[in-house]
């Protein structure tokens, strides 16, 4: 007799039973994601009135797939750009939270006497709110594109990214150490690190790789590919110390810069609701009736922490960062819950044997109550934000608004930061880069070169060609790193605006030129045995030739600006296809003309002619710059486009131009015909007599298609079929045709 794997069994009874709760919290407008807790729970071993799940590891370790896939999917999401755009807001309100919920965590256990190391590791739980948790539940309510939502995620990102910072601290203390020594210090240094490397080396070479294989790429395909860039970022992931998911984010947060983007969400999007039904599912699962009694007075006091703690606390942390009283009060009240980097940090202090038994599946149950009630919270937050301002005074409420609108404006940077800002990211940048390819060349390409050339690691010339392959390609970046934004706007300002700041723009070259000597005394030092006065003689002269080399300049401009248009792919994507309008709309706004999309009706009676026979131009002075039809752009129309009907055209023009163009789209259409009952075409037999006018004469020649309005389907020559009519045939007397065409045009035809 056949018999099935145990994890078959258990997937089998998980997905059942959730399938039909979910259909029950469906009919009950409830978010899904409680009814995959609700059907772990009913699933559980704790639970023994009912089934249970048997294989428990192997659900876990789906579980774990399940939050790498939905990260996956909120990286594509939620791409870094839209955080970068932000600014300092969600740094501002991402730490203030942490702060201030890991005091209260900490308060909170101390209040039931709990040990030194439960009450650490209990503050770090509760600063982590659940990403997947509250992704979904905006999902469900159909919040995600609102602004407040897009606030909330960019916090949510951060929180995971610090986690993994705190994760260490934490580590560091259970073992004695100081948490604000070198090792917390190395830990941001390399999370930075990575982090920026990932991103620029991954949406420099993904878009690359995705547009040569474009056609080769059908939906199976680019499903199987982004899947296996997800997990293979994953594996990296962790072989450089971090998390799976986290990994799993950054390439969901490079595809996102992607052409590909939407199509690749919604290719996943079963797999995602797939193992994510897992994760939730096993969440449930973890719940003991036991714990919850033992210590329901505990999970009752962290659930209140939890919801009036981000209530409060999140909503004046989100002020701090530049939200409304309004706005504000919905991202911390749809913070209120912890989740799956909580259960990693508990894991932590297990693992570390630092912390109790209990207060694991306490932890589990504080989530899954807060995660019931997070829909909830989300909902309360609005009439919540009403009676605040209902309650407060008027004079209160606006100097908070004004506050945080200032704060949020606080873009206006003088000339010298934003030049210094520039310069510091593109040096970090650079710099990384530089590194990654030293690395790379010190740690692979030169034990190859000792192997493969003859003498081996003896001879000299393997660390030569190691050498100067390493400054060949690090040379684009050095001398990026060097030249860019010396001629940049900020930077020709501040020179000519006065003399005193010239030696501080010379000296911000020359700390970058510093930089640049001190990689190639690196390479040289490491590769050889030279005096230290003629290593360094050496790159002064090799930066000197780099900044000089026309070749490379040319490098550096084309890989930069490789790299910027992958990053603006999708962007460009998405004016051609019109969904997004072009970027120098903007400048036409400084100068009072504005730009427009028009649809064209269905019954215009503009369809069918050209631009050149409507002269839109000279009836109204707009200027057609491009015509949007299906998937195509036409830019930059000539007078012989035809006008389709549908086609969505941009228009550039001022106020009173684009009115009467808009009034003229919306007029110039066919009415409706009033008389379609005399349309019906008919088909009717007809006779050629001796004394018709068309003997003699071909079907051109006859007018039977132009001047009476008729069409001749065929001739009938004694056969079943009619034969189809030769332009050179001329009727003869006695011939039998076949006509289509209105009623009175056929009798107009008859009697001619």
């Amino acid at each position: 007799m056949a018999t099935i794997a145990p994890l078959i069994n258990d997937l089998a009874l998980m997905l059942i039973v959730a399938g039909i709760v979910t259909l029950i919290f469906k009919k009950l407008r409830q978010p899904l994601v409680l009814g995959y807790i609700v059907a772990g729970f009913l699933v559980s071993p704790h639970m023994p009135y009912t089934t249970s799940v048997l294989d428990t590891e192997n659900i876990q370790m789906w579980a774990d797939i399940g939050v790498m896939f939905l990260l996956f999917s909120l990286g594509l999401d939620f791409s870094f750009k839209k955080i970068l755009k932000m600014g300092v807001s969600p740094i501002i309100s991402t730490v203030c939270i942490i702060f201030a919920m890991s005091m209260l965590g900490i308060v909170v256990g101390h209040v039931f006497g709990w040990s030194e190391m439960d009450c650490i590791f209990l503050g770090g739980m509760l600063a982590m709110s659940s990403t997947t948790i509250i992704y979904k539940a905006f999902d469900d309510l159909g919040l995600r594109e609102q602004k407040f939502a897009g606030m909330v995620m960019s916090v949510l990102i951060l929180e995971d990214i610090l986690a993994i910072v705190m994760m260490v601290m934490l580590s560091a203390i259970a073992s004695g150490k100081s948490p604000d020594g070198g090792q917390m210090l190395n830990s941001i240094i390399k999370i930075g690190f990575f982090l920026i490397l990932w991103l620029v080396v991954g949406i420099f070479a993904i878009p690359l790789f995705l547009r040569s294989v474009r056609k080769l790429i059908n939906s199976e395909v680019l499903l199987v590919v982004s899947l296996g860039l997800c997990c293979a970022m994953a594996v990296f992931s962790t072989k450089v110390g971090f998390s799976s998911a986290f990994g799993a984010f950054i390439m969901g947060s490079i595809l996102a810069e992607t052409v590909e983007a939407e199509r690749i969400e919604k290719l996943i999007e079963p797999v995602k609701n797939l193992f994510g039904a897992v994760f939730f599912v096993s969440v449930g699962m973890l719940v003991d009736p036991d714990i919850l009694v033992t210590y329901a007075l505990p999970i009752a006091a962290l659930v209140l922490t939890i919801l009036i703690g981000q209530s409060i606390f999140g909503t004046l942390a989100f002020m701090l960062g530049g939200e409304s009283l309004r706005s504000a009060v919905r991202c911390g009240f749809s913070m209120a819950q912890i989740g799956e980097f909580s259960f990693i940090i508990a894991s932590l202090g297990l693992s570390l044997g630092v912390i109790s038994d209990f207060l694991y599946p306490v932890v589990v149950a504080v989530s899954v109550i807060t995660t019931f009630l997070t829909p909830y919270m989300i909902r309360l937050s609005v009439p919540a934000s009403g009676a605040l301002e209902r309650r407060l005074p008027n004079r209160l409420i606006h100097a908070l608004n004004y506050f945080s609108t200032n704060r949020a404006n606080t873009n206006k940077q003088s000339l010298w930061k934003r030049l210094l800002v520039q310069m510091t990211m593109n040096t970090v940048v650079y710099s990384i880069l530089t590194i990654a390819v030293i690395f790379i060349m010190f740690t692979f390409v030169h034990p190859f070169f000792c192997k493969l050339l003859p003498g081996g690691g003896e001879q000299w010339y393997p660390n030569a060609l190691t050498g100067v392959l390493t400054v060949l390609f690090i040379s684009p970046f050095l001398r990026a790193m060097i030249m860019k934004k010396n001629h940049s706007e900020e930077f020709k300002a501040l020179w000519a605006e006065t003399g005193r700041n010239q030696i501080p723009l010379l000296l911000t070259i020359l700390i970058r030129v510093l930089i640049a000597i001190t990689f190639v005394f690196y390479i040289c030092h490491h590769l050889s045995h030279f005096a230290r006065a003629i290593i360094i003689t050496a790159g002064v002269i090799i930066v000197g030739l780099i900044v000089a080399s026309r070749g490379i300049k040319r490098s550096s401009i084309r890989l930069e600006r490789m790299f910027i248009n992958n990053l603006r792919s999708r962007d460009i994507a998405a004016q051609v296809r019109g969904s997004k309008r072009p970027l120098y709309e903007g400048r036409l706004l400084d100068r009072d003309v504005h730009m427009v999309d028009f649809d064209i009706p269905m019954n215009s009676r503009w369809m069918g002619h050209t631009l050149r026979q409507l002269e839109l131009g000279s009836k109204f002075g707009v200027h057609i710059s491009s015509i949007l039809r299906a998937n195509h752009r036409l830019n930059i129309p000539d007078g012989d486009y035809l006008i389709f009907p549908g086609d969505k055209i941009q228009v550039i023009g001022s106020d009173q131009q684009l009115a009467a163009f808009g009034q003229a789209v919306q007029k110039e259409v066919f009415g409706e015909d009033l008389n379609f009952e005399q349309r019906e075409m008919k088909l009717h037999q007809i006779v050629i007599s001796a004394t018709s006018p068309f003997v003699n004469k071909t079907l051109e020649q006859s007018g039977i298609r132009s001047i009476y309005s008729c069409m001749v389907v065929g001739l009938e020559e004694g056969e079943e079929n009619l034969s189809p009519v030769k332009p050179s045939r001329k009727f003869r007397a006695g011939d039998i045709i076949w006509v289509v065409g209105e009623q009175d045009a056929i009798d107009s035809l008859i009697n001619a």
